[in-house]
């Protein structure tokens, strides 16, 4: 039985890599990391703690990122230092300065998995996996942002094209700028192949065509819910049943109105305050079609 895979964000999820929060997550100066305050630790904890319990609870296999860093503040955020094929890992290159040396840790714990690595971006490719979904096991989404170039997205179509996949590319707004995070997972999950939730006033005019050519409806996600309440980062536990942020009311009816499950989990220390939802606390290892 395969231990990675699944070109897939919809699929019954498997095997999935967290990482627990940790003093660098705490002490991160929320200026330097544009965090909205300082984290607090054990609250935290308690959060992330509670979140990984969702998963367990759909017998989701959890593994633990516990390489010790000092400075890595953001490697909580495992979903973003690499990108998971059927075939292997591609380790990116992150475009925030201050994550650099995450896609190292992660390299290091995918080894000790056996998974193997297929490429790594080379400079000056940059690339988060926060910008990248796959549209169909064929076929891969990828934002142009100020955290993924031009280049990152050349050299991943490069690496994955001997693997039957087209890399298709999209540009992303500014919005609040470079210090701000925004991925393309911001603005848009998938929670069914036909069935994505996203804030279209931000979203490519080529990608929203192209979801629409595939039969994909769009739940839109209001503006306070999306500014506010990061409603647009669902994860999908399988087809029609996913992990949101609490106090998306909405966003949640929305989704329950459209056949879907969903859970809540609270994170005010670990989403709100640093930028990152359901889906940027996974970093999903092992995906099956569905």
């Amino acid at each position: 039985m395969k231990s990675f895979g699944g070109q897939t964000v919809t699929g019954p999820l498997r095997r999935v890599i967290v990482r627990q929060p940790d003093q660098a997550f705490a002490a991160a100066d929320p200026v330097a990391w544009n965090y909205d305050a300082r984290p607090l630790l054990d609250q935290a904890r308690r959060e992330h703690q509670a979140f990984v319990s969702i998963l367990r609870h759909e017998g989701v296999e959890v593994i633990y990122s516990d390489e010790p860093t000092d400075t890595l503040a953001d490697a909580i955020y495992v979903h973003d230092s690499v990108l998971i094929t059927d075939a292997g890992a591609i380790v990116l290159r992150m475009g925030k300065c201050l994550r650099r040396g995450e896609e190292l840790v992660m390299a290091r714990l995918l080894e000790r998995l056996g998974v193997p690595v297929i490429g790594r971006l080379q400079e000056p490719a940059v690339g988060e996996c926060g910008d990248m979904f796959w549209l169909d096991p064929r076929n891969l989404a990828i934002g142009l942002s100020f955290r993924t170039n031009r280049e990152g997205a050349r050299q991943i179509s490069a690496l994955v094209a001997p693997h039957g996949i087209t890399v298709h590319s999209y540009d992303l707004p500014y919005f609040k700028g470079s210090h701000s995070c925004l991925h393309l997972l911001s603005l848009v999950s998938l929670v069914d192949k036909d069935l994505a939730v996203a804030y279209p006033p931000l979203m490519p005019v080529a990608l929203c065509q192209e979801l629409e050519a595939r039969g994909i409806e769009l739940i839109e996600v209001p503006q306070d819910e999306f500014l506010r309440g990061m409603a647009t980062n669902v994860l999908a536990l399988g087809p029609r049943r996913c992990v949101m942020l609490e106090g998306n009311p909405i966003t949640e009816a929305r989704l329950r109105e459209n056949g879907c499950e969903v859970v809540t989990y609270t994170g005010q220390e670990i989403s709100l305050k640093a930028e990152g939802g359901a889906t940027c606390l996974t970093r999903p290892l092992l995906r099956v079609d569905g």
